[in-house]
């Protein structure tokens, strides 16, 4: 059954050992919410549980989970109901990205890699929990979109770009599949986090950190700052097809007037 009014919601997040993921994790915890945490490799599991288990003991657990097969995503919810008696929230969050490379350049591993986690990944968590949320009376699934949701194209990352078009296509089509029915599915718009997933490529050629260096100084955001803030509207959503966005078109032009005017830096750890 879902959580009653007086409980406290019940959230699992995908790829939550480390980034955006694990941020959302701690935000969850310190809004009272219980959590299950979840990662490809036991250590990361185990670290992430290690680094969060002060923000609340007794609402925290883990598991192993390789979004990419189903049988590792039915593991995850069934881990999850067995800790909490059930999930409120389910946030599609986990995704990987390649190369800064022309794509032709992108070895096929990273290419199946992303594909596999970003799209797989998606409609795998998004089934599983669907099915289990309107057998246990409702929930909501949240996923987690990125450049490329909205069509735009950033020249070297457009595998990673596409798969986050397949993702935007599918929440659009599931939100309507699932009109009526009592499981709530929404999306999640970050903006640009500064986490090894935005960084991670990147750091392979310096060259091009340096040449965006100026619109991440204007545009980026560290994860404790988007991290609590998604989290609160998350449990504030009601509505069917609730779209969540940190970085506003408002706030991206209010961002570029105060540059000349301001000193961000959010590259520096």
């Amino acid at each position: 059954m879902a959580a009653s009014r007086g409980d406290s919601p019940r959230v699992v997040i995908t790829g939550s050992t480390r980034g955006l993921g694990r941020g959302l994790a701690a935000a969850f915890l310190d809004l009272g919410c219980r959590v299950t945490v979840s990662g490809r490799s036991d250590n990361g599991v185990r670290a992430a549980l290690a680094e969060l288990s002060a923000r609340g003991a007794g609402r925290l657990h883990g598991e192993r989970c390789d979004v990419s097969a189903l049988a590792d995503v039915e593991r995850l919810w069934s881990s999850a109901c067995a800790s909490f008696g059930g999930v409120d929230i389910w946030v599609n969050n986990a995704g990987v990205s390649h190369s800064y490379v022309p794509f032709w350049e992108v070895p096929s591993q990273e290419i199946e890699a992303a594909v596999r986690t970003n799209v797989l990944g998606v409609i795998f968590g998004t089934r599983v929990a669907v099915a289990g949320m309107t057998c246990q009376g409702g929930g909501a699934v949240f996923n987690m979109e990125g450049l490329g949701s909205d069509g735009r194209v950033q020249p070297g990352t457009i595998l990673y770009g596409t798969s986050k078009s397949a993702v935007a296509y599918f929440t659009r089509a599931a939100i309507r599949e699932t009109a009526g029915g009592p499981v709530r599915i929404g999306s999640l718009h970050p903006g640009m986090v500064v986490t090894d997933l935005l960084m991670g490529p990147m750091g392979r050629k310096p060259e091009e950190l340096e040449r965006a260096r100026r619109i991440f100084t204007i545009l980026a955001d560290r994860v404790e700052t988007v991290a609590p803030f998604l989290a609160s509207r998350v449990l504030a959503s009601s509505g069917h097809g609730d779209s969540i966005r940190w970085l506003t078109g408002l706030k991206i032009m209010a961002r570029f007037l105060a540059a000349p005017f301001t000193k961000r830096d959010v590259l520096t750890p």
